[in-house]
């Protein structure tokens, strides 16, 4: 944990080894996670295959809790019923994502996964974000130092 690294977190990856167009062959965990909380960060969520796949081999790692922070979260096909899964397995505790795409009523989401409780998702707003862009965008003020 962070007290035996000096309060610097630590850094694991899991490398994906594709067969084809989105197949993934194997995937192949660098660093360690046994007994840490695992935070599984990727720009665009789609069908939550490559997702919940690494959530899993974490776990299978010894990770203590596996989170998802994802940018854009589509949720195609069968992702929701992916997720509740991997939630109801104890692979995943929750997803993050951005407003960035609609995301589905939750009507939708609780039919998509049948007899599981849907998975637990976050939607984060990006209005704020947005709005100091375009802000400093029409002040000509610089971008770079935005926190």
């Amino acid at each position: 944990g962070p007290r035996e690294t000096g309060g610097i977190p630590k850094l694991a990856m899991l490398i994906k080894q594709r067969s084809g167009a989105s197949q993934i062959e194997r995937m192949d965990l660098v660093g360690s996670v046994d007994g840490e909380d695992v935070i599984l960060v990727d720009d665009i969520l789609d069908t939550a295959g490559t997702l919940c796949g690494a959530a899993a081999e974490c776990k299978r790692y010894g990770a203590r809790r596996v989170y998802a922070f994802c940018t854009h979260g589509l949720f195609s096909g069968d992702a929701p019923r992916r997720l509740a899964e991997a939630h109801a397995a104890g692979h995943l505790e929750y997803v993050v994502v951005a407003n960035t795409v609609p995301q589905h009523p939750l009507e939708e989401w609780n039919s998509s996964c049948g007899d599981l409780s849907a998975p637990p998702v976050r939607v984060l707003s990006v209005a704020a974000l947005l709005a100091e862009v375009v802000k400093r965008l029409a002040t000509k003020q610089n971008l770079e130092l935005m926190r």
